[in-house]
Order: C-alpha cells, then structure tokens, then sequence
C-alpha cells in the first residue's frame, strides 16, 4: 500500500513537472536546461517535444549503462516507461497551454516564473515520492557513482552542459540562438532552490503522507514544572523572582519548595534532568560556562569533540567540519550547489550531511546521559529528551566583543565585525534547520546573563553539588 501511494504521488508529480517544463517553454525565454535540447531539435524536425524528450531521455539511460556496467541495476529499467509517461505528458501539457501565449516581455517573465514554481513543486513531489529518479538525474548519480565527484557540482556542469548543447545544435540547424535565453539561467537557478524551499515549508506533512514510516512521537517532554518554564536571570533580584515564578511553591523530586532552595540546589536538580544542550551567544562564554558545568557535575563535555567524532562518520576533514557546521552563508554560487541536491532524494548537501550526523550523534549521547553539549542546534535536537535542560546563555554586547577582544587579540572594530557575523551566521543556521528563532526564550527552559558572572552562572545551573 505504502509502495503504491510513493508511486502515485510520483506520477502526480511527473505531471506538475511536465506542466512546469511546458509553460517554462510557452514563455519563449528559453526552456530549463535539461529540456534545451530536445526543445532546439523540436523546433527543426517534425517530431514533438514530448517526443525528443523521450529520445534523448532513452540515450541517457543507455549511457548510463555504458558508465555503470555490471553496476548498473535493473530497476533502473523503471526511467524507460517513466520517461514515455513523461514525454507524452509534456506534449499533453503543451496541447493544454495552447491559450498561453505572452506578447509582451512581462508576461512572458510571469509565466516563466509561475512554470518554475510549479516545476520545483514537481520536483519537490519526485523527490519526496523517492522511487526511482528521471533520467537527467539518473545520468548524473551515475557519474558521481563512478567517478566520486560531488553531486551538486556535477549536476551544474551537467545543465551547463546541456545549455550549450542547444546553442550549438541551434546554431548549425539555425544559425541563431533558440531555445537558451535568460529563462534557461533563471529555471536552473530558481527549481531546486523552490523545490528546497517547500521540502523545508512541508517538512510535518511528510509523517502524515507516510505514517507508517514514522514512529509513534514519544509523549510530550514534561521535565517538572521549572522545566516547562523560562527562568531569565540578569541579576540576582531578578533570578529569585524568576525562580519563583517557576517553580511556584509545587513540590520537587528531591521535595524542595522554596525558591530560594530551589537556587541552592540549582536548576539542574529542579528539573532532573542528565543532560545539558547549551545555546549561545558568540563571545556570552558558552564554551568556557559548558565546560565549568561539566567538570563540576562529572559529566563528559561535548564541543569541539563532536567536529572530531562528526569526521569519522562523514568521511569529511574536521577542518572542512569546522568551517561550515554553524554557518549560513548568502552566497549565490553556494546556494546553488546546495539547491542542485533537491533533484536526488540519495544525495544530502555536505552541510546536510554534516547536520544529519552531528543529530544522530548528539541524539545517541543523550541517551547515555550525563552530558553537557555546546551549539549545534542541540536544544532542538533534544527538545523531545525529558532528560534535556535547554540552556541559553547571552550577554551584552560590549562584554562579548571585550572578551573576543582578549581572547582572539583583535582590535575593536573587528572583534565587534566578528560578533555580529558570527550571531547572524548561528541565527541562519538555526532558523534555517529548525524554523525557529535562535535566542527566543520559548525555544529553551533557562535563558541567562552571562555578564553576572561564569562562576555565579555555574551555580545556577549545577547549585551545590552535594544537593544533587
């Protein structure tokens, strides 16, 4: 059942891919990259373009039997029917948008960028349906299989490829340029990052699709009262009314009602928890804080330690880890990369990759307990985990660059350069894997001012160690 309904949502998704290609096509600024070709050979023979694309769909394949040889799997077989359902469905499409047919420069840009929205909605349904791939792509993982290059990267040289397939052979059956335009740059830029934009938007629909795939969700995190609570501290007046307003005078495992002995014993002991996922500020201390934390309860420590335990699963350098595990870069050429992975539902980016992993691990030392882990989207990861305490620790700004100052032994302007880059590198990264804002109280149980001091900070969360 759950194999026919991958397999419907599939040929659903083929159709809105064909109807994406067909108007793309209808704008007459160039059609997408993988449907250049056939699109320049339609427009010189009389045979249709569902027809070529059938043709060069079929040509694709057989090369990819030449590339993979003994490797190459009979399933694979499945891109032949798919590509003559394809084919006839672009014809099928293109027969539809008959009416569609712009005269002027902005309505053709408008129906260029609706059929690109619908496209990279295809996409996201092909990718989604995850039982067997077009062609195109196919051709692309074959590569990637033999050869061991990137995914994202090929697949660019692999449009690119086909884009200057087309001006050729329009040049020689032509003697001008037809069927690449700017639509042809924009459709490869715009799909996948479309299809990885709904892939993000529709990511809760995917266990109501597939239920059976998924796990029952454990019950809902109750950590105790205080732990369903912020407790904002910016100074001491102001932690003990926090405190108050948390625990409110209701009982604790160890049968502690006052709030005063509630920050005697510290917040860890208030919320039983074994397990501590620290948010932070860059330059707030968070590294230095995690660590006193865990040398003074006798827990293990995990910061940089997991770049190094992420390296041995990944295949990737802790230096290439390091580099792009907790940054959200804006660049055009990195994006696009990145987007060119939205086409196979086998393949994750190298920064996805890195995240997978560093889940998986931070989830599996949680289980073991009696953990401190710094960064890393932690607090989302483990906001299941009734035995996780979301902690977030800030601090003013001046105090941050002060301490980036001494610590990196840069001058001002580039210590607070550093602050700010790094706070927007850690806020992208965060919102862009959870949705959600990084630093907002409702995201953790603790929220504190590190500018009170590490110590006095320490305190608050392990309290006196006897009392645990």
């Amino acid at each position: 059942m759950n194999k026919l309904k991958r397999y419907i949502i599939f040929l659903i998704g083929l159709f809105i891919n064909s109807l994406g290609v067909s108007l793309i096509t209808k704008a007459s600024l160039g059609t997408s990259p993988i449907s250049s070709i056939p699109y320049v050979l339609s427009l010189n023979f009389p045979f249709t373009l569902g027809n070529f694309t059938i043709v060069f769909s079929v040509l694709l394949i057989v090369l990819q039997i030449l590339i993979l040889r003994n490797n190459f799997k009979m399933e694979n077989l499945l891109q032949l029917p798919v590509s003559v359902v394809f084919g006839y469905f672009i014809d099928l499409t293109m027969i539809m948008l008959t009416f569609v047919n712009p005269d002027t420069y902005v309505m053709k840009v408008i129906d260029l960028l609706i059929g690109c929205l619908i496209l990279g909605f295809g996409v996201y349904m092909e990718v989604l349906a995850n039982v067997v791939m077009l062609p195109g792509e196919s051709f692309v993982r074959a590569v990637t299989d033999t050869w061991h290059t990137e995914f994202g990267i090929t697949k660019i040289i692999f449009d690119c490829s086909m884009a200057v397939g087309a001006i050729i052979l329009s040049l020689v059956f032509k003697h001008s340029v037809e069927g690449v335009r700017e639509g042809t740059i924009i459709a490869a830029l715009l799909v996948g990052f479309i299809a990885r934009t709904i892939g993000r938007w529709l990511e809760p629909v995917k266990p109501m699709i597939f239920p059976e795939e998924f796990k029952e969700a454990e019950g809902e995190a109750t950590i105790g009262d205080a732990n369903s609570k912020v407790v904002n501290a910016t100074n001491g007046a102001e932690a003990v009314n926090s405190a108050e307003k948390a625990v409110g005078g209701v009982e604790t495992q160890a049968g502690v009602t006052d709030c005063r002995e509630v920050l005697t014993a510290g917040i860890l002991a208030r919320s039983g928890a074994n397990v501590i996922a620290i948010g932070r500020q860059y330059g707030s201390g968070g590294h230095e804080i995690g660590k006193m934390i865990a040398q003074k309860l006798g827990y293990e420590f995990y910061d940089e330690e997991l770049i190094q335990m992420t390296a041995g699963t990944t295949g990737y350098t802790p230096e290439f880890i390091r580099e792009k595990e907790e940054m959200m870069t804006n660049s055009l050429i990195y994006d696009l990369v990145n987007h060119m992975y939205n086409y196979s539902s086998e393949y994750d980016t190298p920064k996805d990759k890195i995240y997978e992993a560093e889940n998986k691990l931070i989830t599996e030392l949680a289980e073991k307990g009696n953990c401190v882990i710094v960064g890393r989207c932690a607090d989302y990861m483990l906001r299941n985990n009734k035995n996780c305490l979301r902690v977030f620790l800030q601090a003013s700004q001046e105090s941050r660059i002060k301490r980036v100052m001494e610590r990196e032994n840069l001058p001002e302007h580039e210590a607070k350069q550093k602050v700010q880059k790094e706070d927007r590198w850690r806020a992208d990264n965060y919102r862009y894997y959870t949705r959600q804002i990084w630093g907002a109280s409702a995201n953790y149980q603790v929220t504190l001012d590190t500018d009170l001091g590490y110590e006095y900070v320490c305190d608050m969360i392990c309290g006196d160690k006897s009392n645990l």
